[in-house]
């Protein structure tokens, strides 16, 4: 039986921990579905369809991970992939309140899919994408906190942003 995980979040944009967390979860599970979802409360920087070309590029190396998008509840779209398991990161107990809270709402509403918690590499544990995005917004080098693919995809919205 092959193991199935989802990794949700919005990615945007993507980070170097979230590309950390892709290449640990690779490893773990048999397949990785990399899931960017849509939220229509939100106004991101980039697309999804931008955010869908970023994560393909820093998920090339790793055959067992693929990248989609979705909408709706997190748990109907893992329990529709054959996921057991949602892959979350870490980054310090902030974090934690936040992501406990969530893993019990989606036990409560599929109690046959876990939520997975990685601790994302003290390198990176600062790294958010609202910092990312408010940093590359005000004309800052963001070019060590994400990955290479990124960068240009980055500055290509974030000029887009400017000219508004």
């Amino acid at each position: 039986m092959r193991v199935v995980a989802v990794y949700p979040g919005t990615f945007d944009p993507p980070t170097n921990g979230h590309a950390d967390i892709i290449e640990r979860a690779s490893k773990l599970f048999d397949n990785v579905i990399v899931a960017v979802g849509k939220n229509s409360h939100k106004t991101p920087l980039l697309t999804v369809d931008e955010r869908l070309e970023a994560l393909t590029e820093i998920s090339k190396p790793y055959k067992n991970v693929t990248v989609e998008s979705f909408e709706g509840l997190l748990v109907d779209y893992a329990k529709d992939k054959g996921a057991k398991s949602i892959v979350r990161g870490l980054r310090a107990v902030a974090d934690f309140d936040y992501e406990f809270q969530i893993a019990m709402v989606n036990r409560k509403l599929e109690p046959e899919v876990d939520s997975v918690f990685l601790m994302t590499r003290w390198e990176y544990s600062f790294l958010s994408s609202s910092v990312v995005r408010e940093v590359a917004l005000l004309d800052g080098d963001v070019s060590t906190m994400v990955p290479d693919p990124v960068l240009t995809i980055l500055k290509q919205a974030v000029a887009r942003r400017l000219k508004g």
